[in-house]
């Protein structure tokens, strides 16, 4: 295998999301292989500048999940090494990871998003002026970890849920239907409906077999799957993403109104993930997605 092929398939690490980001890598490391790529697996630790300079990658295909390697974090460090790696870079990553900086950002370009509300610690979470259904989660993290939705008149969670170092937010409860829609390359792909009969699409929704049912494209109406579609397009740019991104949204069914969550940088990549679904629908098999990740992976200009 020539060296301009070698691959560092980098996952795992110790945050929340690592055991699905082993998973991700599972999926990329075989379609990689498959692609004609010397891919050679990497457990992520404190010691991965020496990993990667013993086996001297030609480029990283990030397969982490979650802070550290979808923050900026990995993207900085690769950046200082002159590796290519796969997905977005420093800026975008560090913005679409900051549930606040990032929903500032849509805003700024004609993207809706659900009102933030004015979160009070104490023994427990609340808002402080806002008692209908809301939502708190981290504002920094992923896969829905720490994400609790509450109902009106139900008791406020303990603020002991969280780690203490967790900072937290908190939005409006948007009704419906959850929506996502895949970018590669700056282009918006399709539109899936999630639908799960769990209370909202979690992580257990999200990575269990059978959490969860997918339509692809989702059965809405043409003007909602239209407005998806460019939003997904107009985050991507306004956070300044590359490669493979993923838009998250709830619409609202009764009122006809779309809103934005968030958008993913390291969307997952394992069997039951939702890009890879999107792009063989579209007639992208795993392996020629993997291939193109590889193929574009880049530092930073």
């Amino acid at each position: 295998m020539s060296y301009d092929r070698r691959v560092a398939m980098i996952m795992g690490g110790w945050g929340s999301e690592a055991a699905v980001s082993r998973v991700t890598a599972s999926f990329c490391s075989k379609a990689a292989k498959l692609a004609g790529w010397d891919v050679i697996d990497i457990e992520f630790d404190r010691d991965i500048i020496t990993h990667l300079e013993e086996i001297k990658p030609d480029r990283v295909f990030n397969a982490l999940h979650g802070q550290i390697g979808e923050d900026g974090s990995v993207q900085g460090l690769l950046n200082i090494m002159n590796i290519p790696y796969t997905h977005s870079g420093v800026v975008a990553s560090s913005c679409a990871m900051d549930k606040i900086v990032s929903r500032l950002i849509f805003s700024s370009v004609g993207i809706a998003v659900p009102p933030l509300l004015s979160l009070e610690e104490d023994s427990h979470v609340y808002p402080s002026d806002f008692t209908d259904d809301h939502v708190i989660k981290p504002r920094n993290d992923g896969s829905s970890v720490g994400v609790k939705i509450i109902r009106e008149g139900e008791e406020p969670p303990l603020r002991s849920a969280w780690a203490a170092d967790c900072q937290l937010m908190a939005e409006v409860y948007i009704p419906g239907k959850e929506l996502t829609v895949g970018v590669l390359d700056g282009r918006a792909i399709c539109v899936t409906e999630i639908q799960t009969e769990d209370r909202f699409y979690d992580f257990d929704a999200k990575y269990k077999s059978g959490g969860s049912t997918h339509i692809i494209p989702a059965e809405i109406d043409e003007q909602v799957t239209e407005t998806a579609l460019l939003w997904a397009e107009r985050a991507f740019a306004a956070l300044g993403c590359r490669g493979v991104a993923r838009a998250d949204f709830r619409y609202d069914d009764q009122s006809n109104e779309l809103y934005m969550l968030e958008v993913n940088t390291q969307p997952g990549m394992t069997a039951t993930s939702l890009v890879p679904e999107q792009a063989a629908y579209c007639g992208i098999s795993g392996e020629a997605l993997v291939n193109h990740l590889l193929e574009i992976a880049q530092c930073d200009d």
